[in-house]
């Protein structure tokens, strides 16, 4: 399941933006993860991005929270409980915490980062289970760019850049920490096209998705493709993407609490 999470996360980027106008407290977005079940586009998944706020005693921070559940049917098969979230600036939705805390048919994983901008690293803590199904912690100090950010916190960010500034053909990279390394994401911006989607008619910035030295996406640039709305909040509404075990498709199944 994090390819679907990894998908979501290759957008288009341009310019930094300073400013957060995109994204707001309360906003909810739901998907419908698909996948290719013996010639068949089968939904196995469901997909929730939602922001709340948190408030510390320094500060207020934006609360970004994504999970992936298989649904019920598929649970014998392949069952997923996937919790990604990420605690950021509202403003400059600049991460200073990260989570990660995923089942996957019996798959145990707990990641959490937490950043220091100041020296460009992050502490990684790792909680893994052995052969044995012990349970261990493993800690690490990973020194990143000073651009990088987690996955989360990168999604939301890239919705909030100038993406219509972007010509057709430009090809850009920006880097994200996952697994204690960093991943090197080409987005080249393609077109714009009006798609039907669940929301309705909607005009969307088409992008093709790769990554650097990874085997996560596999096939042509055709193969891997998102679309994002053409508008103010520029939401995801489609993906389709080819990985190692196969393809599958990200449909968008509602979204509420959008900010513009």
């Amino acid at each position: 399941m994090k390819q679907f999470f990894l998908l979501l996360v290759l957008m288009f980027t341009t310019q930094l933006s300073s400013q957060n106008n995109t994204i707001g407290v309360g906003e909810k977005l739901s998907f419908t993860a698909s996948y290719n079940m013996s010639g068949l586009m089968t939904d196995i998944a469901q997909l929730t991005m939602e922001t709340g706020q948190v408030k510390t005693s320094k500060a207020t921070l934006l609360h970004l929270k994504c999970t992936a559940v298989t649904n019920t049917k598929w649970d014998g098969f392949f069952k997923i409980r996937d919790l990604y979230e990420s605690y950021v600036s509202p403003t400059s939705l600049t991460p200073y915490l990260y989570k990660r805390d995923i089942n996957e048919g019996g798959y145990y994983k707990f990641m959490q980062y937490t950043f220091s901008h100041k020296t460009n690293s992050v502490k990684s803590l790792m909680r893994k289970k052995n052969g044995k199904g012990e349970i261990y912690d493993k800690t690490a100090t990973v020194k990143i760019n000073a651009d990088t950010k987690d996955i989360v916190s990168t999604i939301y960010h890239i919705r909030n850049l100038d993406i219509h500034k972007a010509i057709p053909g430009d090809v850009q990279s920006f880097k994200v920490i996952f697994d204690n390394e960093e991943m090197v994401i080409n987005v080249k911006y393609l077109t714009k096209e009006t798609i039907n989607t669940v929301l309705g008619k909607k005009e969307c910035y088409k992008l093709a998705l790769s990554i650097n030295g990874k085997d996560i996406l596999k096939g042509s640039s055709n193969d891997n493709l998102l679309y994002l709305t053409a508008d103010a909040n520029k939401v995801p509404v489609y993906a389709k993407f080819k990985i190692p075990v196969g393809n599958g498709e990200l449909r968008i199944k509602s979204a509420t609490g959008l900010k513009n």
